[in-house]
């Protein structure tokens, strides 16, 4: 007879979740929380991460139950350490007797040093270094390979949680369709007239270059008639400039200071996605929205969406695959398949 898994063994009633990382990243662990929720229906599962994730916690309602803002760490990327703020956070975090701490990050030494502290009764995620298995502890190794939400996926399977789909979410809100409307960055659309551009990225080295977006997205209003909104935040309204200065087109300017939650919006009544590599394809994962995603540094076969037909990552560091861009996003809106390729379930990337 099969043992009892290890979150039958200790019984949780509460988890404490650690993710002090990105939007992107965070989407990438969305799997992950449905399948721990799938196997925890009436325990209260916290999030610990980065201070901007209380918005994240709203949004995923479905999975967590509450948020609490991780003051940072100096071996951590992605924040300032607020250290006079960190004894005061671990006591409240211990003070709130957690059955389960679970650390979702890569393994590092240091997120687990973090996780350790947080006082639960039981301890899960990865190691790289010294992989444990114990009544109250278990650390796996690192997967070496797999996309992210994949290998988070295998440790809440052995964990013992349900399978719960592998499919990335987006959830919209009434307020981020009102919040666009009131916005006007891109009044009277119709659904499926546009096809969304964003060419920002976390850093201007992750950027296609503008000049090959105004490229792809004439050919594209040419073919299929299609208007083109350039999507991004506030910061990247000088790159949508230049895009839209390349252009022969015309373009819908809508890099605004609007939230994701609006730009989602946005971006769900579009026919397709082209962007450079960012947390925004996650969105478009997320929303069912097709797109194709263009990428000079990351490593996409970790970072991609597990669906490779609908959203096709192009490696192309040196700026020089424009036509192979335009032949996947030819392919994803008339449904066909790319000319000369096998079938995109069997690519990793292309």
């Amino acid at each position: 007879m099969k043992g009892r898994s290890f979150l039958q063994r200790h019984d949780v009633r509460s988890a404490i979740v650690f993710r002090a990382l990105e939007l992107g990243d965070m989407l990438c662990a969305v799997p992950a929380l449905r399948a721990l929720r799938a196997a925890l229906p009436a325990a209260r599962i916290v999030l610990a991460g980065l201070p901007w994730m209380a918005q994240f916690v709203q949004r995923f309602s479905s999975y967590l139950d509450d948020f609490v803002a991780f003051p940072g760490h100096p071996l951590l990327p992605g924040q300032a350490t607020r250290h006079d703020d960190l004894p005061g956070f671990y006591a409240g975090v211990r003070k709130q007797g957690f059955d389960l701490a679970l650390q979702l990050h890569d393994g590092a030494e240091v997120s687990n040093h973090i996780v350790s502290f947080f006082g639960a009764r039981a301890m899960a995620g990865f190691a790289r270094d010294t992989p444990s298995s114990s009544n109250r502890t278990l650390l796996l190794p690192y997967p070496g390979s797999g996309t992210e939400s994949e290998r988070l996926l295998h440790l809440c399977e052995r964990l013992g949680a349900p399978a719960a789909g592998r499919h990335f979410e987006f959830p919209l809100r009434p307020g981020d369709l009102k919040e666009l409307e009131d916005s006007q960055v891109a009044p009277g659309l119709a659904t499926g007239s546009y096809l969304c551009i964003h060419p920002g990225a976390g850093g201007q080295a992750q950027c296609w270059p503008p000049e090959r977006f105004a490229t792809v997205a004439d050919q594209l209003h040419a073919e299929f008639r299609l208007a083109t909104v350039l999507t991004g935040g506030r910061n990247d309204a000088p790159l949508a400039r230049k895009v839209a200065e390349h252009m022969r087109s015309p373009a819908i300017e809508a890099a605004a200071p609007i939230s994701i939650g609006a730009m989602a919006a946005l971006m769900s009544r579009s026919r397709l996605l082209v962007c450079s590599d960012t947390g925004i394809a996650h969105i478009a994962a997320g929303l069912g929205l097709n797109s194709v995603v263009v990428s000079g540094k990351a490593d996409i076969a970790r970072w991609a969406p597990p669906d490779r037909l609908r959203h096709r990552c192009i490696w192309d560091p040196g700026a020089e695959r424009g036509a192979v861009v335009l032949e996947h996003a030819r392919a994803l809106l008339t449904g066909t398949a790319p000319s000369g390729q096998r079938a995109a379930g069997m690519w990793p990337y292309w």
